[in-house]
C-alpha cells in the first residue's frame, strides 16, 4: 500500500505542541552551538547536522515506548536528543570524553545508549538496517511487544542491506519501522542521478509492506504518521516504512563544499522551516506568546551551555586504555 498523508491532519488538540517545539529548539541550538565549538577545534573529526530536519526525529519519537529501539545513522544528534539521551554526555562524547555516552571512543557518527534502547549512530551507508532487522528479530523471538525504529537516508535506498533488510523483515513479518529521511541528496548527488524511481514507497511496497510518504518538514504530520505505522507494526501488522520529505539547511558534512545545489534552492526550503510553521502555528492558535517563545529560548541557551560545561570539564581517556574493550585472540 502507498499513499501520502495530508499535512498536519490532526491538528494541535492531538499533540502538546509547545512540548514539540521546545524539543526542535533544542536540537537546532544544541548543533548550532556545536558549528562553533567545531570551528573552534573543540570538536573534532566529521561531523553531520540534522538542521532542517527536527520534525522528523521529534515526530517519530512521540509514537514510540522506552523499551522500543532505535537504530540511527551518522546524522544522529536530532535522534538521540529527541530519544531522552543526556546532552551532556552527548555534548561530551562530541568531545572525545570518557564521561560521554560512548565513553568518548565514537564521536558525533556514534552516539550510543543501552539504557535507551539507542543502538547508534552507524558510520555506514545502510549499515544500520540489518542491525534493526537483528534486533526486531530477537525481540520478537523473546516474545516482546517492543518495535524497532530504524533511520536511514534516501541514499541507504541504492545499497543491497537496503534491499535484503526489507525483504527479511517482510517474509519474517518484524516489527520494524523504517523510517527514510529523504532529504533529496545522497552526500552531494540528487535523487534523481541515483534512482530511476524516485518514489520510494514504491520500491518499500514491492516488499508487501505498507509504505507512504510524509511531509518532513511538518512536525504534526511527523507525529501523525509514525503513531499510524508504529500501531500497525505493534498491531502484528508486519513492518512499515514511512518516506519522510524533508530537507537539510546545512552542507552533507562539516567538510562539504556543498557545490551540487543552489543558495535559491536552500532558501526556498529554509521557508518552510519546521520551526517556525510550529511556531506560526501556536501563535495562530494562542498557545504561544512572544514572551512564552523568549523563556523557551532562555532555557534551552541554559541547557546547551550546561551540556558544554560538563563536556569541558570532562577526562580524555588514558593512553593506558588504548586496548581496553578491544577483543584480542591469541593465536599460537
Amino acid at each position: 500500500m502507498t499513499s501520502t498523508l495530508p499535512t498536519g491532519r490532526s491538528g494541535l488538540d492531538q499533540w502538546d505542541g509547545v512540548l514539540l517545539l521546545r524539543e526542535m529548539l533544542r536540537i537546532r541550538r544544541f548543533e548550532e552551538r556545536c558549528v562553533e565549538l567545531y570551528s573552534a577545534s573543540k570538536i573534532r573529526g566529521f561531523m553531520h547536522l540534522y538542521i532542517g530536519e527536527e520534525a522528523v526525529a521529534t515526530g517519530v519519537m512521540q509514537a514510540l515506548r522506552p523499551q522500543d529501539a532505535v537504530v540511527s545513522t551518522y546524522r544522529e544528534h536530532g535522534h538521540a536528543l529527541a530519544r531522552g539521551l543526556d546532552p551532556k554526555a552527548i555534548m561530551a562524547e562530541m568531545y572525545g570524553r570518557v564521561e560521554g555516552c560512548s565513553r568518548g571512543r565514537g564521536g558525533s557518527m556514534h552516539l550510543f545508549d543501552a539504557d535507551a534502547r539507542f543502538y547508534g549512530g552507524n558510520a555506514i551507508v545502510a549499515g544500520g538496517l540489518p542491525l534493526a532487522v537483528g534486533l526486531a528479530l530477537a525481540d520478537s523471538l523473546r516474545g516482546r511487544d517492543v518495535v524497532t525504529a530504524c533511520f536511514f537516508g534516501e541514499g541507504a535506498v541504492a545499497e543491497g542491506e537496503f534491499h535484503e533488510a526489507m525483504n527479511l523483515a517482510a517474509l519474517w513479518s518484524l516489527p520494524v519501522l523504517f523510517c527514510c529521511e529523504n532529504n533529496l541528496y545522497a552526500m552531494g548527488t540528487a535523487l534523481g542521478r541515483s534512482e530511476s524511481q524516485t518514489d520510494l514507497t514504491i520500491k518499500a511496497s514491492s516488499y508487501e509492506m505498507s509504505a507512504w510518504a510524509v511531509d518532513g518538514m511538518d512536525v504534526l504530520a511527523c507525529a501523525d504518521a509514525a503513531r499510524e505505522a508504529v500501531e500497525l507494526v505493534r498491531g502484528g501488522g508486519g513492518p512499515c516504512f514511512l518516506e519522510f520529505r524533508t530537507y537539510r539547511f546545512r552542507a552533507h558534512s562539516m567538510y562539504d563544499p556543498e557545490l551540487y545545489r543552489s543558495k535559491e534552492e536552500v532558501a526556498e526550503w529554509k521557508t518552510r522551516d519546521p520551526l517556525d510553521a510550529l511556531a506560526r502555528r501556536l501563535r495562530e492558535d494562542g498557545l504561544l506568546s512572544d514572551a512564552g517563545r523568549d523563556a523557551m529560548e532562555r532555557e534551552v541557551e541554559a541547557e546547551v551551555d550546561e551540556a558544554v560545561a560538563f563536556a569541558e570539564a570532562g577526562t580524555l581517556e588514558p593512553v593506558e586504555d588504548l586496548t581496553r574493550f578491544v577483543y584480542r585472540r591469541d593465536v599460537p
